[in-house]
């Protein structure tokens, strides 16, 4: 029994289980409004094509409208509550996906897995104007394996319980600027997550792809670091973690518990 995880950059990534696919927070362009991808191919066109497609808060770059443009017409979008009351443009797109809202605690059916909707702690608005919250999701995948996909987070009480047991965290352990406010989780704090949650392996994203325009001489560790960061801060917090820090495009298979 194994998980197939591949890393295209920033929070998107392909999740193989069950022979069923899921892609998370898909960004699939060298622009993100300031933000340029500075590292790392594209994904191809075939990371595209998914049973499901998980977005896990309404930040744009996370649910990223011109990304979701690209998705083939049907394909399952699995969102917060209340995103498409909050995101007009998103409505217009929608409908020719197969948008599905979840809350904390739901849980759906896709292909041969479950997608369990977990809390997340981060700003759950549309910035930089819009001011109406919409809960952030993070999402734990069950088939063969259990998978997390933390979205964006901070570590919050109950995380481990929430969570529940899992075999592989994807957690973000960087930003894309020159330093983290609240609702995030740096490379240490991301170990400290993983000392709670215990899972057998875990991969680093959310870091070392995009850059603010102009910035690139601007605190260049904050861009480069956050990956060796979290491997070491893992090794002294939680030394029973296997930490598979993935190269742009790169997969790793992983093991569930027997």
């Amino acid at each position: 029994m194994s998980v197939e995880i591949t890393w295209w950059g920033h929070a998107t990534a392909t999740v193989r289980d069950s022979g069923t696919t899921l892609l998370t927070d898909p960004l699939l362009t060298r622009r993100c409004a300031h933000l340029w991808r500075r590292r790392g191919a594209l994904p191809p066109r075939a990371a595209l094509v998914a049973d499901a497609v998980l977005v896990s808060h309404l930040h744009s770059d996370h649910l990223h409208l011109r990304s979701l443009a690209r998705l083939p017409a049907g394909t399952p979008l699995l969102l917060p509550t209340g995103a498409l009351g909050a995101v007009p443009l998103l409505r217009r797109l929608a409908a020719r996906l197969d948008p599905r809202e979840l809350s904390p605690g739901d849980s759906l059916a896709v292909g041969r897995v479950a997608v369990r909707a977990v809390p997340a702690a981060h700003d759950g608005r549309r910035l930089p104007f819009a001011r109406r919250r919409v809960a952030p999701l993070g999402f734990v995948v069950e088939g063969e394996s259990r998978t997390y996909f933390a979205g964006d987070t901070d570590l919050f009480r109950g995380m481990a319980g929430e969570v529940g047991p899992v075999d592989t965290a994807l957690l973000p352990v960087g930003g894309w600027g020159p330093g983290l406010g609240h609702g995030h989780l740096n490379a240490e704090r991301a170990a400290e997550a993983l000392a709670r949650l215990r899972p057998r392996s875990a991969v680093p994203v959310h870091y070392g792809t995009y850059w603010p325009w102009g910035m690139a001489a601007v605190r260049p560790h904050e861009f480069h670091a956050p990956g060796d960061e979290f491997v070491r801060h893992a090794a002294r917090l939680a030394p029973g973690v296997a930490v598979h820090r993935l190269r742009h495009g790169e997969s790793v298979r992983l093991a569930a518990a027997g």
